[in-house]
């Protein structure tokens, strides 16, 4: 079998014996795939083609291979452009990281290919990372049947009430809660959620929305902790440039 001209995008890539390359690529119409790149670190005279391989540039490959690992043919940049600058490197490499640990391999997802990129694309331009972050984590939720109703009581059928307290259960979504916020984590405000439901992820309900994105996700990702935040803070001491000047010590 042999794919040609497969919008795709690198998310993951290693050194495979003496000059090749195995990579993570997540594409239009095939889902995440393996890919041998056979040769690609290999100097010439034109270069190394290592320096197309790389994350968020959006590529146009060809592959062939009936296995789960498929080799490589042939790869060109596409069009368009998504340079990411300081912590906006960290979160496009967030956002590939959760596509690694989430996605199984050879599952189409056309979709969220699309989310995906617009994602990238944003993260280059001036929108609010909060926003794109936020909006990527619930469409890719979506995208794999694990989302939820930010407006629905997911136990009841209800519509959420704006003086009301919830919290995320596992499996359901937002359930009443009788707690009290300041008694404990993870009980969410009505108010804040309807605000959220509205398409709203920044501003006064900028936390809220990221702890409760994170929560949802958690479940799903295990308990190893994400390479990517750890990237995050330990280039932030190596620049002498605290983290929480940027985004409040992690990721956004």
């Amino acid at each position: 079998m042999r794919v040609n001209l497969q919008p795709a995008y690198v998310i993951h890539s290693r050194p495979y014996r003496d000059s090749s390359a195995l990579l993570d690529v997540f594409t239009a119409e095939y889902g995440r795939l393996g890919l041998v790149a056979k040769g690609t670190r290999r100097q010439t005279r034109r270069g190394s083609a290592t320096a197309l391989l790389q994350p968020f540039i959006p590529l146009l490959i060809s592959f062939s291979g009936r296995s789960e690992l498929k080799t490589l043919v042939a790869s060109e940049r596409a069009r368009g452009q998504c340079a990411l600058r300081r912590e906006r490197v960290f979160c496009g490499l967030y956002v590939n990281e959760l596509l690694m640990r989430m996605l199984h391999r050879d599952d189409a997802h056309p979709a969220l290919f699309a989310a995906y990129d617009q994602a990238l694309k944003a993260l280059a331009d001036t929108e609010s990372v909060d926003a794109v972050l936020r909006r990527f984590e619930y469409q890719l939720l979506e995208e794999l049947g694990y989302n939820f109703d930010f407006a629905i009581d997911g136990a009841s059928g209800e519509p959420l009430r704006p003086d009301g307290l919830y919290r995320y259960q596992p499996g359901v979504g937002l359930v009443a809660s009788v707690k009290e916020v300041a008694e404990v984590s993870g009980v969410y405000a009505g108010s804040d959620l309807l605000t959220i439901a509205s398409g709203e992820f920044g501003g006064s309900v900028r936390q809220v929305a990221k702890k409760l994105l994170r929560e949802a996700l958690s479940e799903h990702l295990g308990d190893a902790p994400l390479r990517s935040r750890e990237l995050f803070r330990a280039a932030a001491v190596r620049v002498s440039a605290p983290a929480e000047t940027l985004t409040g010590g992690d990721i956004p």
